[in-house]
């Protein structure tokens, strides 16, 4: 990608709503909602909303950038789903990036993440000098960081220095939490 790529990541895998534009390495506007439910009605007009804050339409940007979870499971098929349709609309690449890998960007290695998974749970992910990341069962104890840059913010820092790869895919590390209808399915009728 460009350096000066303009780029517009966004994020609905936990209890918010969040967007951020990246124009190189300035941040040219972004906003975060906190929000327990509403991501679907919210995120366009708050993409729409970062833009204008930006001085930036929908037809300059070069790509966008989306939070692929771990996290909630309709939160991530929310905004995966319209980081999907926007590409396609825009004709421009769009780049998914784990939330583990934005909470690690720019902080020193080798690095541990962890993310609340709920129910007493953690998302948890290494990040080694030399070695790919990995998934871990254990937190090693040392010094703690915190994020060095908000989730959307690093999720477009991320995304700039990859090379799309095809449309972002939700990353799940567990099943999604909703249960199948409990109504009897319809009775389909013959009539001759």
């Amino acid at each position: 990608m460009r350096p000066d790529a303009l780029i517009l990541a966004f994020d609905t895998s936990a209890a918010h709503c969040a967007a951020a534009l990246l124009q190189g390495d300035t941040v040219l506007a972004q906003a975060e909602e906190l929000m327990a439910k509403g991501q679907a009605e919210r995120l366009i007009p708050l993409l729409e909303e970062v833009l204008a804050q930006g001085g930036r339409r929908w037809s300059d940007l070069d790509a966008l950038a989306v939070g692929t979870g771990p996290g909630n499971f309709t939160g991530v098929r929310i905004a995966v789903a319209a980081a999907r349709g926007l590409a396609l609309g825009l004709d421009i690449p769009a780049l998914g990036v784990t939330t583990l890998e934005a909470r690690a960007h720019g902080l020193p290695r080798p690095l541990v993440v962890a993310e609340d998974a709920r129910r007493g749970a953690f998302y948890v992910q290494t990040f080694g000098p030399d070695t790919a990341a990995c998934l871990s069962e254990t937190i090693p104890e040392g010094p703690q960081h915190p994020p060095l840059f908000p989730l959307a913010e690093a999720i477009a820092r991320v995304a700039a220095k990859c090379a799309p790869e095809g449309p972002p895919s939700p990353f799940y590390l567990r099943g999604a939490d909703a249960a199948p209808p409990s109504d009897p399915p319809p009775v389909i009728l013959d009539v001759d």
